[in-house]
């Protein structure tokens, strides 16, 4: 018998979220590795969800996917629009009333969760 025959076949991963810091933090590795990341999603085909803007980590998984040509999805608070560079180009930005709804909706669009370095928010969004 062969291993994996018993699990139902796997789905594909069509949208992926990523979450992470608003700021790159202190480490040059994590922002590269954010990048490679963007990069890969884009190059796989599979779409990006992200909290929005340009900044940290998450910003440079957008940023990466968007240059490579992947499709990046930016759902946000109307509030953080507002104070937030966003991506210029080659995102589409949800703007949500709040952080709760941003929530939720990012957790129905995702077919899986990548977590990268961050603070307080990134573990609020985590255990959530």
């Amino acid at each position: 018998e062969q291993i994996g025959r018993s699990y139902p076949s796997q789905r594909r991963i069509g949208t992926i979220c990523v979450f992470g810091g608003a700021m790159l933090g202190n480490d040059p590795d994590h922002a590269r590795c954010a990048t490679i990341l963007g990069e890969a999603i884009a190059a796989a085909g599979i779409r990006l969800v992200y909290g929005g803007g340009c900044d940290g980590l998450m910003g440079q998984v957008a940023i990466a996917a968007a240059q490579a040509g992947g499709t990046v999805v930016a759902i946000t608070p109307q509030f953080l629009v507002e104070r937030m560079r966003m991506l210029s180009s080659g995102c589409q930005t949800i703007s949500v009333p709040d952080m709760s709804i941003r929530k939720q909706l990012m957790f129905e669009y995702a077919d899986a969760f990548v977590a990268l370095p961050g603070g307080i928010g990134t573990v609020e969004e985590l255990t959530e």
